[in-house]
């Protein structure tokens, strides 16, 4: 798939690069690690093609990325192209208002690691055993046209998906790209503290309050937490701030399960799962709720109460924890 990958690259004279909606660290690190690479390509080879990168906005932390200023928020009617390379994202539906460029494209090819992915597209390579959509579009380029800003890209990706290599889907080979993105001279330890552990003022206060709202259940194995839409006005932060706190949640002692939510613009809830065991697989659970994701980290939206969401949530995960 690799050599198909490259020759679509290629012929195509005009490439959009997608990916799903609210982008974290591996989305915004495959995607521009994607551009990158095609224009690393036209420079080299003489090639001329209109490329860009549709997302919906980053967070500030990832300003640093090569090809961020140039990311595309807004919906151009009169645009379409040839090639739409999808990254990090298991259906259409995910590409929220950027996927009529996928449907209307010419082919479609998916990177992928979410094992609720299928394999949509004309081609598509989707590995649930990668640690990140960054590995598994590392493996699909070609040395000779990987620099330092397509490795700032993938390093990226993949320090935020593997919680800088401490997850379990962390491997030998995940290991092997950091050790390969380090050696184009990226400077790993800032990318590492400014992008994965620096917070604003604003997001540390939202945090603490998070923190101190949160609430344990079934004998401790499970903590949920939300933020209505009331916090985050009072707070001055919006959803790009909500990035890192399942994470923190995570990490609390004796707990299998972390749940996560806040209020969209929509009135729905965005929520974030996050398992401790391979023994509970969060990202059925949220399938079963028309999302996706993986066994250790999934997503979905719902409508209603908070206390009705973590209960109907809490229902779901006490069928895998008993």
């Amino acid at each position: 798939m690799k050599e198909k990958f490259n020759e679509l690259l290629r012929q195509a004279e005009s490439i959009c690069v997608l990916g799903h909606i609210s982008p974290d660290g591996d989305c915004a690190g495959s995607t521009l690690g994607v551009y990158n690479y095609i224009e690393n390509i036209c420079e080299k080879d003489g090639l001329r093609k209109k490329v860009k990168v549709y997302l919906e906005e980053l967070s500030d932390k990832f300003a640093y990325l090569p090809g961020y200023s140039g990311i595309c928020h807004d919906t151009e009617e009169k645009e379409s192209y040839e090639l739409a390379v999808v990254c990090d994202c298991g259906d259409f539906g995910r590409l929220g208002k950027y996927m009529r460029y996928a449907k209307e494209a010419k082919s479609v090819f998916c990177a992928d690691h979410h094992i609720t992915n299928s394999g949509f597209g004309d081609n598509s390579v989707i590995k649930p055993d990668a640690s990140s959509t960054c590995e598994v579009v590392y493996d699909l380029f070609d040395e000779a046209y990987i620099d330092k800003d397509v490795a700032e890209c993938i390093y990226t990706g993949i320090v935020h998906d593997t919680g800088v290599f401490r997850y379990s889907c962390t491997s030998g080979h995940t290991m092997s790209i950091a050790g390969k993105c380090m050696d184009k001279g990226i400077d790993f330890g800032s990318i590492i503290d400014d992008s994965f552990f620096s917070m604003s003022f604003q997001q540390k206060k939202i945090l603490a309050k998070v923190l101190t709202d949160s609430a344990l259940s079934e004998d401790g194995k499970i903590v949920t937490a939300y933020v209505n839409s009331a916090d985050m006005k009072a707070f001055s932060v919006g959803k790009k701030d909500m990035d890192g706190i399942i994470d923190e949640l995570r990490t609390t002692g004796g707990v299998l399960c972390a749940i996560f939510m806040y209020q969209m613009i929509n009135g729905q809830y965005k929520i974030s799962m996050r398992s401790n065991t391979d023994e509970l697989d969060v990202s059925t659970v949220a399938a079963f709720f028309g999302g996706g994701g993986h066994v250790r980290a999934a997503g979905c939206s719902l409508s209603g109460k908070p206390e009705d969401i973590i209960a109907k949530l809490t229902e779901r995960i006490r069928l895998q924890i008993g």
